[in-house]
């Protein structure tokens, strides 16, 4: 069989597993057996017991189940009422009133859990009963959640660029620290825009809080201190170059671990059930990292992944126009798969193109978890959209309509990330210099 067309039926096998409902996992692993039978003499079994093993034991990979677990500990715990509380008075006079708190609220929540569904989840479960009660418009609450619960994915520690740096070998604390820059840059996109429609249609907005003096705007702001101190711990620590990401991870489980302990938001139930949910988290994901490895092996047997790179490297498409192409790609993957398989199987099967096309993969990284959040609001796999169902009890069209305004300025981010890339390499670059 020729190696190219060999190449070529596992992916419309695997697709074909997909569109079946087989767990992602699962079919990689079946896709990749496949291929390594056809396209190479040695034995598949073997193959694929030394491609799990090696993919499981990389040492910068240990620093996911830490971070799941930090960010399971702090859904459990008093986080989103102490951010709502700590933040409230701060926003309230903003054009769009508390509708920031989801933006800002995710944004703070993002930087100490690293999922966003989790994130989602929490700040929702806080901020969506108080914004319905006080006659906030119902698609701008759900719409801002929507998108503001991705910047779990961008903000570290993000759980996606854990994946993508591993898979990629690509510096997981430069991964971190590019994302600082654009996950800001998001935020205020999200921001400016519910401003300007609070200023278009300021009749339906409720008239803000007044009196809040300056001081207890302050006293209420002690309440964001156990958040802060532990991005801090986190992140400060990762850029300081004082610990690795494995390292950085322990000190915030650590961390919430005492901020649940001292607030007395946890039980021993809750602890067990935060623990169990890691645990399943982790295995789904080294399940589908395992089975996306070996898919790479068996792509490196057909070739097709080097005769892609050779098309992009003797072709005229420039690395605009493949970034253009890669874009639709992801969009159109993000109907029907979650993030953590379109980054597995992008670097399973594209990289190789990234590269030939000159490429930064620190950028790369950052315009993929961009490309991976707008699929967490597209129907009909969309995460955040179901979380939001379970929240709301709004059907799924109602919910994608909502979130709509804050997918074209995800797309709008990548753009501009696109323009100036130096958005996303500043800070790594940076980094290295120091």
């Amino acid at each position: 069989m020729d190696p190219v067309l060999g190449g070529a039926l596992l992916l419309v096998c695997l697709l074909l597993l997909l569109a079946a409902g087989v767990w992602v996992g699962v079919a990689l692993l079946v896709c990749g057996y496949i291929g390594v039978t056809l396209l190479s003499p040695a034995p598949a079994g073997s193959v694929m017991a030394t491609t799990l093993w090696g993919s499981s034991a990389s040492w910068a990979l240990t620093a996911l189940p830490m971070f799941v677990w930090m960010g399971e500990i702090l859904y459990r715990a008093r986080l989103a009422e102490d951010l709502f509380e700590g933040l409230r008075h701060w926003l309230n006079r903003l054009p769009g009133g508390l509708v920031h708190l989801n933006i800002y609220g995710s944004g703070v929540f993002a930087a100490v859990s690293g999922s966003s569904p989790a994130t989602c989840a929490t700040i929702g479960r806080m901020t969506i009963p108080a914004l319905k009660a006080r006659g906030y418009p119902n698609a701008m609450a759900v719409g801002t959640l929507a998108g503001s619960g991705t910047l779990g994915l961008l903000i570290p520690p993000s759980i996606i660029l854990i994946i993508y740096g591993v898979a990629a070998e690509t510096s997981i604390p430069q991964l971190f620290i590019a994302g600082v820059i654009p996950g800001l840059l998001l935020m205020t996109f999200f921001s400016g825009y519910v401003i300007f429609h609070a200023l278009t249609q300021p009749e339906r907005y409720p008239q803000a809080e007044r009196g809040v003096s300056f001081g207890r705007k302050l006293h209420a702001s002690r309440r964001l201190i156990p958040t802060l101190a532990l991005i801090v711990g986190v992140i400060g620590s990762i850029y300081a170059g004082v610990a690795t990401p494995t390292e950085a991870a322990v000190i915030g489980v650590a961390g919430a671990l005492l901020f649940a302990a001292l607030s007395g938001s946890m039980t021993l139930k809750d602890f067990w059930a935060a623990t169990i949910s890691a645990m399943k988290t982790t295995c789904m994901i080294t399940i589908i990292a395992g089975g996306a490895h070996f898919l790479t092996v068996a792509m490196t047997f057909s070739g097709l992944p080097q005769r892609l790179a050779e098309i992009i490297a003797a072709s005229d498409l420039s690395a605009l126009g493949l970034i253009g192409f890669l874009t639709v790609l992801f969009i159109v993957l993000g109907f029907f798969l979650e993030g953590i398989s379109i980054v597995l199987i992008a670097a399973s099967v594209l990289l190789p193109m990234v590269k030939a096309a000159g490429i930064d993969l620190i950028w790369f990284g950052i315009y993929l978890a961009l490309v991976v959040e707008m699929g967490m609001i597209t129907p009909p796999v969309g995460l955040n959209l179901f979380v939001l169902k379970a929240l709301t009890g709004q059907d799924i069209f109602r919910i994608s309509m909502a979130a709509l305004p804050f997918f074209f300025l995800m797309l709008a981010m990548i753009g501009l990330l696109t323009v100036f890339p130096e958005l996303a390499l500043f800070l790594p670059e940076r980094m290295l210099a120091d």
